[in-house]
């Protein structure tokens, strides 16, 4: 009966070369004693390279020894192998496989808590609540019902609006929120008028007390009243136009100034408050860069001739630009609160270009008359 080994059941398979004086009776021998073989190449006359399964070895041991063959090992591959490597490391196997299952077992616990909560709700009270319950650190997981926690949480803390716990790893997260008290809401009783703020036109009043002198498409100055609260404390709102205006000149033409190289100096020295030249220039540049070097008691002035151009710009995206600066100039200064509804914009021509931007906005301008 033919040894039963584990090995024999998973795949390997070894790549040999041969070396003898006749490798094809080595071949025949091993083909009749039911070695099965694949991959043969013949390398030269007495040589050849050939494949098998790992468990026919024992019999190529066997053969080679009748034939006088030389057999080397060349190749191996196959799960056999792996388990033969790893049987050699058995300790490391063990050991691998008692740190996984240390690392399971301890992720079954909590190691943990980590609460947050209002700036008034100390986690220390919270943590002692969640001790008194019995959760601590090292409880298992399995142990701890989140939902019935919550409840009980909330139910023994008056000062407790909500608390969120959820387990995250081996982390215990508690997330409570503190109950607040509704604002204590006092009531003016004082008679008073609203009155406008700044100039606009009425759009749309809203009154919740008092009684409204204005209406929409009426035009209001600053001051004016709006609201009118004989025997009460008025309150609403008057929602109006109000409009926004910036005003810029702007240049369509640029000056630039280039030096043509030509040059002229004059050298001099300062004798009390008196300028005693020992070259003097004649200067005849129209326009000129003039530019002093001082070296000691010696002074140097350098004349440079200049020529001046006009360049036009482009007047379409100067008066862009402007536009949108203006635009944003405005913008920045308003309230977040302030509705914009239309930008009008005009361009004046002249010496230099008038561009005007003027932003209409809705907004409430109804304050309370001192």
């Amino acid at each position: 009966m033919k040894e039963f080994n584990i090995f024999n059941r998973f795949n390997g398979f070894v790549t040999l070369e041969i070396k003898s004086l006749m490798p094809e009776k080595f071949v025949n021998l091993l083909w009749k004693n039911g070695v099965h073989i694949k991959n043969i190449k013949k390398i030269d006359i007495s040589t050849m390279i050939l494949e098998l399964h790992l468990n026919d070895y024992k019999m190529v041991d066997k053969i080679s020894k009748i034939t006088n063959t030389k057999v080397k090992i060349i190749d191996r591959r196959g799960a056999a192998f792996l388990i033969i490597k790893f049987r050699r490391r058995i300790a490391f196997l063990i050991g691998l496989c008692l740190f996984v299952g240390i690392l399971y077992f301890l992720s079954t616990f909590i190691w943990g808590i980590e609460i947050t909560g209002d700036k008034t709700l100390s986690p220390y009270e919270l943590r002692q609540q969640l001790s008194s319950l019995g959760i601590k650190t090292g409880i298992r997981k399995n142990s701890i019902n989140v939902y019935d926690l919550e409840e009980k949480l909330v139910k023994n803390n008056e000062n407790i609006m909500w608390v969120r716990i959820r387990i995250e790893g081996s982390k215990l997260t508690v997330t409570a929120a503190e109950r607040q008290s509704p604002p204590l809401v006092v009531t003016n009783t004082e008679p008073c008028n609203l009155i406008a703020n700044k100039d606009g036109q009425v759009v749309r009043v809203y009154t919740k007390a008092g009684v409204a002198v204005v209406k929409p498409e009426d035009i209001v100055k600053k001051g004016q009243i709006l609201v009118k609260g004989e025997t009460v404390h008025s309150e609403g709102s008057v929602i109006c136009r109000t409009f926004y205006e910036k005003i810029k000149d702007v240049k369509m033409e640029d000056i630039k100034r280039e030096r043509t190289g030509n040059k002229v100096f004059s050298i001099y020295i300062n004798v009390g408050n008196t300028k005693l030249y020992l070259k003097k220039c004649t200067n005849n540049y129209t326009k000129y860069d003039k530019i002093e070097v001082n070296k000691s008691f010696i002074h140097i002035e350098n004349y440079y001739e200049v020529k001046e151009t006009t360049i036009k710009k482009d007047s379409k995206k100067v008066i862009e630009d402007t536009i949108n600066e203006l635009y944003s100039s405005i913008k920045s200064e308003l309230s977040p609160s302030i509705k914009i509804v239309d930008k009008i914009t005009n361009v004046k021509n002249g010496e230099l270009t008038e561009v005007r931007v003027l932003v209409v906005a809705e907004e409430n301008i109804a304050i309370e008359e001192n």
